[in-house]
């Protein structure tokens, strides 16, 4: 019943739209022209807001407290290079301690900072991973990377701290061949 009465209504309004193009599509008699009806005044809009209103932040509740850190989590964030890390597209990360809470690591990007739990994975790489989920920071022997897991997406790749550049040199050094050689040894035949 009620959707007969919603179909005729729209049928109503649509024959009366039909109605007044036709009468406004014909041509033109020699009456007078009517002056056309006054406009409806729009609404009030609100008054501008001045330069010195604020609006109110919303209140934030403070993050719940976070876990006391364990004997393994205290080893992993010594194993976590403190300091500045750069990246690349010239991005760069700053890791240092959480000095609210012992075991925990800051991770500043950009404009934000991520506060991380270390853990040390059984691969020897060492994840530091965001309290809130959001993302991951991984550190391996030659370099470091920091992860949206949330989206699925590196936020950046290739961050080499000092200590790691070190690795890399050493690693390099170890493997060049005595004299300048290509490192090939011709066989005896």
């Amino acid at each position: 019943m009620r959707l007969t009465a919603l179909l005729l209504s729209g049928a109503a309004a649509a024959a009366l739209t039909l109605t007044a193009g036709i009468a406004a599509a014909q041509p033109a008699t020699n009456a007078p022209a009517a002056k056309p009806a006054p406009a409806k005044p729009a609404a009030a809009k609100p008054a501008a807001k001045t330069t010195t209103a604020k609006k109110a932040a919303p209140v934030k509740a403070p993050p719940p407290p976070l876990p006391e850190a364990n004997e393994e989590q205290l080893a992993a964030a010594k194993r976590a290079y403190l300091g500045l890390y750069e990246c690349e597209f010239k991005q760069s990360i700053t890791i240092e301690p959480n000095a609210k809470d012992v075991g925990y690591i800051n991770v500043a990007f950009k404009k934000d900072t991520f506060v991380m739990k270390p853990v040390l994975s059984t691969t020897g790489a060492l994840r530091l991973e965001d309290v809130t989920g959001r993302t991951l920071m991984v550190q391996i022997a030659n370099k470091s990377m920091l992860l949206d897991v949330k989206a699925g997406q590196r936020l950046v790749d290739d961050c080499v701290h000092p200590e790691q550049r070190a690795a890399i040199e050493a690693a390099r050094a170890s493997s060049a061949p005595a004299g300048g050689g290509l490192g090939i040894t011709p066989s005896a035949q």
